[in-house]
């Protein structure tokens, strides 16, 4: 209750224009108190008029008052302050950018909150109170502050446009129904707000459902890009599972065809070396012979010459079929050995590409 009886002081003794604690309060003749430097900066803007009224309740005065300074309001204000009690409004009180002013406050302009049609004023929270308190019975209509209060008014006849000419298609006034707009298809701008309104849903409506249907395009599209996505990773990973067991195969076939020609190959060498070594024996034993013939031609003994000889013709008759059969063989082991040689590189080309192929040394 103490908190409420203080704030009411504040308001008593707050300057209507300023809204802060008095300064120099002085009493006009309507009864309504203000800052000194507040009236007078109000009324310096009427000299031109000549007519002086009441910020709060729009009583005039001609001529311009003698404002003289409230000693008994002024010593109240000072006692009030000395409480430690200010009026100190919430600085979101003050019209900002972008905010709409009020059209009353003088000096720093404090935050419309309401626009009245009738007097085509922005009207703060304090001076809204005033209006109401001058218009008893809300015969006025109030409507959310706004700056385009001129918009709201004919610029034929200053008036309200509260009608809705269905023929033109443009808001007009009372006035507008009587001469240019008269036989045409009006209703109050209220019932054509009700039937626009109606429009209004219905494409509303249809906004919101097309909404809703490229929505679920744009899920439908989201997941085939997903599911394209998956299946290409999924590709890469067989492609690299493939390659990777192709090119392991590929080692070892080449590790395993690359012992087998080893293998081959000791094979035939050692089988050369054995045709080799029995070559080497024969060659000392028809070294040998040979000698014998040598000798045996130039024996004078003629018997001896003859049963001589012919056994070692025989002999010289096997020797040269077990040549023509070792020289088959050595053919056989060379050719049989690079045959399957060969064989197995031109295997391995199918993994070449087409432009490649084994090469051979001339």
């Amino acid at each position: 209750m103490a908190a409420a009886g203080d704030l009411l002081d504040q308001e008593q003794f707050s300057c209507p224009i300023c809204l802060d604690l008095l300064k120099d309060p002085v009493a006009i003749p309507c009864g309504h108190s203000y800052c000194m430097d507040c009236i007078k900066g109000c009324w310096d803007q009427d000299d031109h008029t000549g007519v002086y009224s009441c910020p709060q309740c729009r009583q005039t005065f001609t001529p311009r008052p003698v404002l003289g300074r409230n000693t008994i309001l002024s010593a109240m204000v000072e006692k009030l302050k000395k409480t430690g009690l200010q009026a100190a409004p919430s600085a979101h009180c003050y019209a900002g950018p972008g905010d709409v002013e009020c059209d009353v406050c003088t000096g720093r302009k404090r935050k419309a909150v309401k626009s009245c049609l009738q007097c085509l004023v922005s009207y703060c929270e304090t001076h809204i109170q005033v209006h109401n308190e001058i218009n008893p019975g809300k015969k006025h209509k109030l409507i959310e502050a706004t700056s385009q209060l001129q918009q709201k008014i004919c610029s034929h006849h200053d008036k309200l446009l509260e009608v809705y000419c269905r023929t033109d298609q443009q808001c007009i006034c009372l006035l507008c129904t009587m001469d240019e707009h008269r036989g045409h298809d009006t209703v109050s701008s209220a019932a054509e707000r009700n039937e626009k309104q109606k429009e209004l849903g219905v494409t509303q409506r249809r906004f919101q459902q097309r909404i809703l249907e490229r929505e679920k395009e744009l899920q439908d599209l989201r997941q085939a890009v997903e599911s394209l996505t998956r299946s290409a990773q999924a590709a890469v990973e067989d492609s690299e599972r493939i390659f990777t067991e192709l090119i392991c195969s590929i080692e070892r076939t080449r590790s395993e065809v690359k012992q087998l020609i080893r293998d081959q190959e000791k094979a035939a060498v050692s089988q050369a070396e054995g045709v080799m070594e029995q070559l080497q024996q024969e060659i000392a034993e028809l070294r040998r012979r040979d000698a014998e013939l040598e000798q045996l031609s130039h024996t004078e003994d003629h018997i001896h010459f003859l049963q001589s000889c012919q056994a070692l013709l025989s002999s010289a008759e096997c020797s040269r079929t077990q040549d023509q059969s070792r020289a088959l063989t050595i053919e056989r082991c060379g050719s049989s050995t690079g045959s399957r040689a060969q064989d197995q590189s031109r295997a391995l080309t199918i993994f070449l590409p087409a432009h490649t192929g084994p090469k051979h040394s001339a």
